[in-house]
């Protein structure tokens, strides 16, 4: 009998999955993996995969982990899929192979099954990540294979599978779209999402953010610190990783922050419409960046920024585990030591304004930058700066002709 780890949600897919795998004579060891995903009875999905015939189950809190090891980090890159994704979804992922792998290795699992489809970036994280950290273990993703298909062609027979089967499934009537949650975002997309005349924004039924229309006509200020560029604590209070995002998610919903909706180019190849909130990130994403442009210096912020979209990249296609990653993320531990110092923000219907910043590592230097006399910087040293640097603009313009 081979021994599998399952990605288990104990929704009805993956649900209708421990039952298939066991029919077909796995030894299913589920796995959830706790990401902050709200509204969810952790027992009651414990329960339902004993009752299926799970042969263990494993409820894993990682959402310290995912907001400490994984969101920090691609914060201090300032990484942004495409503009403005800010890669919720796709920082989980990585996190939830490695659990489930933790497991694999302790029950001595052969085959890691996930429920994620062949159409989607998903399957990618997934698997790139189990192939870094146990290249020895077979992936298996039944909804890329024939038989599972074949067995199950829609929602209505997985449904009566589950029936039959006797495995307590909530059906519900299907929404106009998916979600995926977690303590840093939601994502929506497919259903009436895949129409690009729908208005995003109207159909979804946010649950983290309110309209900005509807949000207090009185603005709210926030203060974040950050010490060596991760956040540590909200309006002067030292917090944890998970509680800087839950409070920060709070405060950005209640004022209608962090609300996107775009056309993305997925890492398969094709381009999908998502719609995302993330409050609390995107506050931190607006403090982060004010207090690096106290504190960084040009060259180093400009090299970052070209490195970016490459990290950007890397996190979205699922590559966290590749060497050259690992590099990146030893680059932006070193570069950020001296990010240090508090942001306060101004939040308004939406809009987020930059109040105050201030750092113990300040490079902005007021009798240097001022435009009043008796300032520290000499302009007569600029004359023998700009000749040097016109010089073979001055070459140029003897032998070639711009105008």
């Amino acid at each position: 009998m081979a021994v599998c780890v399952l990605a288990y949600s104990g929704g009805l897919d993956t649900s209708c999955m421990l039952g298939w795998l066991i029919d077909r004579g796995y030894e299913v060891h589920a796995v959830y993996v706790d990401l902050g995903q709200p509204g969810e009875d952790r027992q009651l999905i414990k329960d339902k995969a004993l009752k299926v015939g799970a042969r263990s189950v494993r409820m894993i809190d990682a959402r310290e982990e995912l907001c400490r090891d994984f969101a920090f980090p691609v914060l201090m890159w300032q990484a942004k899929y495409e503009g403005p994704y800010l890669l919720g979804t796709s920082i989980a992922r990585p996190l939830i192979s490695k659990a489930i792998l933790d497991v694999a290795a302790e029950v001595g699992a052969e085959v890691y099954v996930h429920g994620a489809t062949g159409k989607g970036n998903d399957q990618c994280r997934f698997q790139l990540a189990a192939e870094a950290l146990r290249p020895d273990i077979k992936v298996y993703a039944p909804w890329r294979t024939p038989e599972w298909r074949e067995s199950f062609p829609g929602r209505t027979e997985m449904i009566a599978f589950c029936e039959a089967k006797g495995i307590p499934v909530k059906a519900t009537a299907k929404k106009p779209y998916s979600s995926d949650e977690n303590v840093l975002h939601i994502s929506y997309e497919a259903g009436d999402l895949e129409q690009l005349d729908v208005c995003g924004v109207d159909i979804v039924e946010f649950t983290m953010t309110c309209s900005p229309a509807e949000a207090p006509d009185k603005p709210e200020e926030v203060s974040i610190g950050f010490e060596a560029g991760r956040p540590v604590s909200v309006n002067g209070k030292k917090c944890s990783a998970l509680e800087i995002v839950t409070q920060l998610n709070d405060i950005g919903g209640r004022n209608g922050v962090g609300r996107i909706d775009v056309i993305e180019n997925r890492f398969v190849g094709m381009k999908s419409r998502g719609v995302y909130e993330a409050p609390g990130m995107t506050l931190l994403y607006e403090a982060a960046s004010h207090i690096e442009q106290l504190t960084l210096d040009r060259d180093l912020v400009h090299l970052r920024n070209t490195l970016s979209p490459v990290v950007s990249e890397m996190v979205y296609y699922g590559f966290w585990y590749a060497a050259k990653m690992q590099a990146l993320m030893a680059f932006i531990e070193q570069s950020h030591q001296v990010v240090t110092g508090e942001v306060k923000l101004r939040l308004y219907k939406g809009n987020v304004t930059v109040m105050e910043r201030s750092s113990p590592n300040s490079l902005y230097d007021e009798g240097i930058a001022t435009m009043e006399a008796g300032g520290t910087y000499n302009q007569d040293d600029a004359e023998g700066f700009i000749r040097i640097q016109g010089l073979p603009y001055r070459v140029q313009g003897k032998t070639r002709k711009f105008l």
